[in-house]
């Protein structure tokens, strides 16, 4: 059977926007559990409501959640960073690098075994715990102390991995969005990324997207460049943005190693429309048939579903699951 899946984020309700609390935030994750329970989602996530932040809701947190706790990090850059920074090529999406490292890292009072202790009581059903991966938080953070990318990511996948050892979730996924536009970084990434799976108790996955800021995609590479990347991850299967990109791109991932499985993206989260049925079962199907029915372990949205309203995510998660029983003749 193919699992039914999100890749992590959903809506912020208006009402913890307005009001964020403690007591506020765990009933956003209570009610977020439940509505994927409603749409049939077989393993569910906390919509990734421990990160909001209101000085960075563009991001749903997935970088300053990470990286404004850590020791040796300080976010009231200079000037003078801040130019330096806006100098690097590639970052065009952000006009400020996310924190300056001035001293060695540490977890400082990051603590993501806190946000997972919240969700875990919630639902019986199998859960899924999400991280940013190492590299792309590298990327953006000057970096005024390690001086190199290398010895900087390796350092954040030293402060997560120790992180990732206090939760049991049943799925572990590990989020990269950058290495997409820097596959010449692979070996870098896939190096640090394996470094928390080690940390990890049960399956493990790897989400690649190739951006979601907004609902624009970022990054302008293909997977036909991250093979080796994919062949290097020390995961259990990798979950993708599919639904948006070219079909064509489905005769790469076949030649990934045979060990890795898949989390077909089939539902494109950076449009409005609601995907019928058939349209994520035929998805499913063109899938199959590249890449082989068999290695295909889940199937889920192309990315987080934060930049959506909770009724278009809700009904794309319905398609998901309604899609797949159609695949499978349920």
């Amino acid at each position: 059977m193919i699992r039914t899946t999100v890749v992590g984020s959903y809506p912020v309700p208006a009402w913890l926007r307005a009001y964020p609390n403690r007591q506020h935030l765990r009933d956003a994750m209570a009610l977020v559990v439940k509505r994927q329970e409603l749409a049939g989602i077989e393993v569910v996530a906390d919509g990734e409501l421990g990160r909001f932040d209101v000085g960075h809701p563009e991001t749903n947190g997935m970088i300053d959640y990470f990286v404004g706790p850590l020791s040796g990090v300080e976010q009231d850059l200079t000037a003078r960073q801040v130019e330096a920074w806006r100098s690097r090529p590639g970052l065009g999406y952000r006009s400020r690098p996310a924190g300056v490292v001035v001293g060695e890292l540490g977890p400082g009072t990051l603590d993501l075994a806190a946000d997972w202790e919240e969700f875990r009581p919630l639902t019986d059903r199998p859960k899924k715990h999400t991280v940013t991966s190492p590299y792309m938080l590298a990327k953006v953070l000057a970096d005024d102390h390690y001086g190199g990318l290398e010895p900087l990511t390796m350092a954040l996948a030293d402060v997560l991995s120790a992180q990732l050892a206090q939760i049991d979730a049943d799925v572990v996924q590990v989020d990269e969005a950058n290495i997409t536009g820097s596959p010449e970084d692979g070996p870098l990434a896939a190096a640090a990324i394996n470094r928390l799976l080690a940390s990890v108790r049960a399956e493990k996955a790897v989400h690649l997207c190739f951006g979601n800021y907004g609902g624009q995609t970022v990054q302008t590479g293909t997977y036909e460049k991250l093979i080796g990347f994919l062949d290097a991850l020390d995961a259990d299967h990798v979950v993708l943005e599919v639904a948006r990109r070219p079909a064509q791109e489905l005769a790469f991932l076949a030649k990934a190693h045979p060990k890795l499985g898949f989390g077909i993206g089939v539902i494109d989260i950076k449009d409005n429309e609601i995907e019928g049925a058939e349209t994520v079962a035929k998805r499913i199907e063109r899938a199959a048939d590249v890449i082989g029915a068999d290695r295909i372990r889940y199937v889920n949205p192309d990315c987080g579903f934060w930049m959506l309203q909770p009724s278009v995510a809700d009904a794309k998660m319905r398609a998901i699951v309604d899609g797949r029983d159609l695949f499978e003749g349920r």
